[in-house]
Formats: C-alpha cells, structure tokens, sequence
C-alpha cells in the first residue's frame, strides 16, 4: 500500500463511527495516504466514504457483524520500520494501555472502543485511541488522529471534529 522509497508515512486513524461520517472528517484526514480504522464502523457505506479520502483497512468492532472478509479482527503492517497493529480493544475486556501493550507486539498500537481519546507511551509503544469519529456519546468531543512515521519512529496527533 504505501511505498517502501517514501520517508515520511502520514496515516490517518480512526475508530468508532457507528455508521456516522462527519463531514470534518475530509478535511482532517485529507492528504494521508492510508487510514487505519479501529472498528465498530457501522456499514460498508462508512468504508466507502472513506476511501474516497484513502486506502482503508480497518478492523471489526464488537458492533460490527461477525465474519465480514472487509472486517478481520486485527491488521499488523510495517511502514517506514515500524510495526503497527490495529484492533477495537474490546478482546482485552476494558482497554487500557498496559493491557494492549501486554497482548501486542507493535511498535505502534492503535484501538477503539472507549470513545476516549488517549496517547500513551508505555515500554517503548506508543498506544493509540483518536477517539470515536461519530454520534457523539458519553460527552466525548469527536475527534481522529494523524499518525506521522519517519526515520523509524512514529507521532501522532489529535484531530478535533467539529
């Protein structure tokens, strides 16, 4: 997906958004060159949309159907020398960063679930929620995240959705 000759790896990340694109959700994305989405997502409609920003993979969440081939439960990729894993969190039980960290092997860990934003660095990981991209719920402000990867090692920020 992404090229091996590119230095700088920009990725948008996205969980939790329950059939809901927001129309922000462009403009914050725009420009990455692969979004990884952290279940729950609601519909193949969500992916499509999407893709109209990207290339997508993403994982199912526990609202998702079973079995979907566009929805595996994990995906672990390299890019630019780092290791990434994406799954919704909720096969941990409640997710928390040293239970993620415990379970996966990854340089970086990007997860769902919670609707709570959360950047974390725990034994050398960096763990990863941006937070749900839909309804809001439980009083959380929308929000995505944008991954930066160069010279092997990874960044990332927040992205408030109006």
């Amino acid at each position: 997906m992404a090229s091996s000759s590119r230095t700088t790896h920009t990725i948008g990340l996205i969980s939790d958004t329950h059939g809901l694109l927001r129309p922000g959700v462009h403009d914050a994305l725009r420009g990455v060159e692969l979004i990884l989405h952290a279940g729950d997502v609601g519909g193949d409609e969500i992916l499509a949309e999407l893709g109209l920003i990207a290339p997508v993979k993403a994982v199912a969440g526990n609202t998702d159907p079973p079995g979907s081939p566009l929805l595996p439960a994990e995906i672990s990729m390299e890019l630019g020398g780092v290791r990434v894993h994406v799954s919704h969190g909720h096969e941990v039980g409640s997710p928390t960063p040293e239970k993620l960290a415990a379970e996966y092997d990854a340089d970086v860990i990007v997860y769902g679930h919670t609707h709570r934003q959360l950047i974390s660095r725990l034994d050398g990981k960096l763990i990863v929620n941006p937070g749900a991209a839909g309804a809001r719920r439980f009083r959380l402000e929308p929000s995505v995240a944008r991954l930066t990867i160069a010279k092997g090692s990874a960044e990332v920020a927040i992205v408030a959705l109006e």
